[in-house]
């Protein structure tokens, strides 16, 4: 069943196309129109350097049309010469002329050459390099985790995601500005510029093979026709959607999500806890920040635990995820620990901890 405005928002994304490309992260070189400007000045400085050898030396040299060689004659002699193109009505006629074009403008032709050809195997051979690595990338991309929306949000997630071990060659990111694209490919991600709530794109960031997909977009509306894409060409994915507004969030849900977050309301609830107390404020904004001071952090049970209560184990436990529920560390039901549970524990952060991801079961698993 398609939620409710659905329609609307696909006739909004049909009618704003938006062009998109795979850029993979790679180390900094220079862009390629510098690199053809560099090329181009040299090839010019070498255009002027043998027009003026060849108008110091014009005595040496006999035009057909009208006799003498002067500077404009000199740049086209340099010119036809270079490019290999000889008309011949402009000739070196002394013994100096003829040496001088023997070991000097011959070497420069070649290296005009070499210049101009130079430019164009490299440009082939670069795009013939980009296009297997993206094959490359492609084949070997499993498991990983898409990031629609490279702003404020969706930055914080990726490095909240990251600080729990998951490499950046593990995240794909996807945004509709090719200059968030360059920022997040600099950053070491791949990315994948386009309008995200168009299939093809999510396709191009391999969203069918992702087992996590953050959904923060700047607009709800985007959020629910985005989740709603990607849940039809992954069932299998976690997706974590990010909406301004509370009344939203159920649409999110309807569409696909596993998890919704209100932005503004999130903001507001640490807002009101630190008026209340600002040191539990400052306490809460410690565990969502992953990687410093104290972290949340998700593991499974290990052997040792089973039979034991959670306040037995060496963690903090907050709460033991049983199945699809999350129950508290004193709720009766607990009981004793399983093998099967999972355990949400507070935790001093350390460079290797790690939340270990949990896969979405397969709808009647």
């Amino acid at each position: 069943m398609k939620p409710p405005g659905h329609d609307a928002l696909a006739r909004r994304a049909d009618e704003d196309p938006v062009t998109h490309r795979v850029k993979l992260p790679r180390k900094v070189v220079e862009r390629p129109l510098r690199q053809v400007a560099k090329r181009l000045l040299m090839a010019l400085a070498v255009l002027v350097a043998t027009a003026l050898i060849v108008y110091v030396d014009r005595d040496g040299y006999r035009d057909s049309s009208d006799g003498p060689v002067d500077l404009l004659d000199a740049f086209y002699y340099a010119t036809v010469t270079l490019s290999t193109t000889g008309y011949g009505d402009i000739t070196p006629v002394s013994d100096g002329a003829r040496l001088t074009n023997i070991f000097v403008i011959t070497p420069l032709r070649v290296l005009f050459l070499i210049i101009l050809v130079g430019t164009t195997l490299e440009v082939l051979t670069e795009r013939t390099r980009e296009e297997w690595r993206l094959n490359r990338w492609r084949s070997a991309l499993r498991d990983h985790t898409v990031v629609i929306g490279f702003g404020t949000k969706g930055r914080s997630a990726v490095q909240a995601v990251c600080a729990n071990g998951l490499k950046k060659e593990q995240v794909v990111v996807v945004d509709p500005s090719s200059k968030v694209i360059d920022a997040a490919t600099a950053d070491g991600y791949a990315g994948v510029m386009g309008d995200a709530t168009r299939s093809e794109v999510l396709k191009r960031a391999e969203v069918h093979k992702a087992r996590q997909i953050i959904v923060a977009p700047q607009r709800d509306d985007t959020a629910v026709l985005v989740t709603l894409t990607a849940r039809q060409l992954n069932r299998r994915a976690k997706i974590v959607a990010a909406v301004r507004e509370e009344e939203n969030a159920p649409l999110l849900k309807q569409s696909g999500a596993d998890a919704v977050i209100t932005s503004s309301g999130a903001a507001g609830r640490l807002l009101g806890l630190s008026v209340l107390s600002p040191a539990a404020g400052m306490v809460m904004e410690d565990l969502i920040q992953q990687g410093s001071g104290l972290d949340l952090v998700e593991r499974p049970v290990v052997r040792a635990e089973a039979g034991k209560s959670p306040r037995e184990t060496d963690d903090l436990v907050v709460s033991v995820v049983r199945g699809h529920r999350v129950l508290g560390y004193d709720d009766p039901s607990v009981g004793t620990l399983q093998l099967t549970d999972r355990l949400i524990t507070i935790v001093r952060a350390t460079p290797g901890t790690r939340v270990t991801p949990h896969p979405r079961p397969l709808p009647g698993d």
